[in-house]
């Protein structure tokens, strides 16, 4: 096996934003005027639990894969932590949630090395918390996000190139996303859709460019038909959707960025739509004659998870039931399908969370009511509320425009990544496994 070659590149890097970073001013006196302590632990709370889904997911997508690349896949989700977190407080937070640059993406420069965040104002649609709470917040959806893609590229993917596409995706995609949907002057927002958590900047995101990267990569080349090779461990996937589960109430009863009612409808309708759809992910499978199976209830839940999220400050609890069961229906069929195809998403990124986003927002555009969240106008509630179309149309329109530009930007992304640092591992090294190729670390030594 061939060594790598050294590189001083990202460490230079680094230790010039810690240099620059000391020499930022130190913030002035917190604004205190309209902070709400009981909204402040709330949001504290919820922002620990968000970042507690990261791990999970690495448990969830660790236990998934074969035995030599645990490590490895586990890895991805926890690199985001420390990555991800550095480019938000440079200037990954400016881009997402910065002064509007013609509705699409934030000034880089507003919020760079978070100057004016600890002393700044609340944000204008979080008036009761402090400013700073609320950017890392967010910041713990901008980490996740790109951790999600790596299910689709595990078993394969070089390690480096992959964290290089990690940082240009947050940058290109995730940032513009979540200008669009939620900060005031965005497109999307001024447009009228509704998402709640993140159906469209988190998963729709992800699932589009984790397909991408699938037909990018292409098919696993290992010399043993990965398709038949066993999950590593089912228990890493128990605990990694109990993780996930938690860490859900703070995503998305934290997306009411305050501790009120509308906090406790979506912390409802999140816990019973991911109860729903984890029974009618393994419900289903009987029908076809399969087993239940530990594996089946997780995925089933996390599609309950995802599809509910954009919808769960939005929809009555019994509405939450419908869209856990039928977006895990639909989510099962989509991964049948691609398991009969030549597409080689490793762990169903795409039918879970490309389709379950799509899913909750096509919900969303139904079941949207007034009498859950004020934020919905009369004329604009679901169509099976008041069967006026004008809501659901908009989100069609949403769907189809994020699905294209996350699909095309993350397939470009991946070309520009592949000639800078190659995607692919060898396949020799694909056959040791990437434990071994990429780190020098072995579940098996454990």
């Amino acid at each position: 096996m061939t060594q790598q070659k050294p590189s001083w590149l990202p460490i230079a890097i680094l230790l010039a934003i810690a240099v620059a970073a000391a020499f930022v001013p130190a913030p002035g006196a917190a604004v205190t005027e309209g902070i709400n302590s009981g909204d402040t632990a709330w949001m504290l709370v919820s922002s620990g639990l968000v970042l507690l889904m990261t791990p999970g997911l690495a448990y969830f997508y660790g236990g998934m894969v074969n035995h030599k690349n645990v490590i490895s896949t586990m890895l991805q989700s926890f690199i985001a932590m420390g990555v991800i977190t550095i480019i938000w407080v440079v200037f990954g937070f400016s881009l997402a949630f910065g002064d509007s640059i013609g509705g699409f993406v934030g000034n880089p420069f507003t919020y760079a090395m978070f100057q004016g965040v600890f002393d700044g104002k609340p944000w204008s649609l979080a008036p009761t918390i402090p400013f700073a709470l609320f950017a890392f917040f967010q910041m713990k959806f901008a980490v996740i996000t790109p951790a999600l893609i790596s299910g689709a590229l595990a078993e394969r993917i070089n390690f480096r190139a992959f964290v290089l596409f990690m940082v240009i995706f947050c940058v290109v995609v995730y940032a513009p996303l979540a200008h669009w949907t939620w900060h005031p002057d965005g497109w999307l927002f001024k447009y009228g859709v509704l998402d709640f958590a993140g159906g469209t900047v988190v998963h729709m995101s992800a699932g589009w460019a984790a397909l991408a990267g699938a037909l990018y990569l292409k098919r696993r080349k290992s010399h043993i038909e990965a398709s038949v090779l066993p999950p590593a461990n089912i228990p890493y996937v128990l605990l990694g959707t109990g993780l996930l589960w938690f860490g859900w109430f703070g995503f998305n009863a934290g997306s009411a960025v305050g501790a009120g009612p509308l906090a406790v409808s979506a912390f409802a309708t999140t816990h019973v739509a991911a109860a729903a759809a984890g029974l009618s992910w393994v419900l289903f499978d009987v029908t076809r004659g399969r087993k239940v199976s530990a594996l089946g209830f997780c995925i089933g839940a996390v599609v309950g998870l995802v599809a509910i999220t954009p919808a769960s400050g939005f929809v009555s609890v019994t509405a939450a039931i419908f869209i856990g069961t039928v977006a895990a229906i639909v989510s099962n069929i989509a991964a049948h399908w691609r398991a009969n195809s030549k597409l080689d998403d490793t762990l169903d990124v795409f039918p879970c969370h490309g389709v379950g986003g799509m899913m909750g927002m096509v919900m969303t555009g139904l079941f949207a009511s007034k009498a859950v969240n004020s934020v919905v106008v009369d004329t604009e509630q679901g169509l099976l509320v008041t069967g006026d179309f004008a809501l659901f149309i908009k989100h069609m329109v949403a769907l189809a425009v994020v699905s294209g530009f996350a699909f095309g930007m993350s397939y470009l992304l991946l070309m520009v990544t592949d000639k800078i640092i190659p995607l692919r591992v060898t396949e020799e090294e694909e056959r040791v496994g990437l434990d071994i190729s990429q780190h020098d670390e072995s579940l098996m030594e454990a």
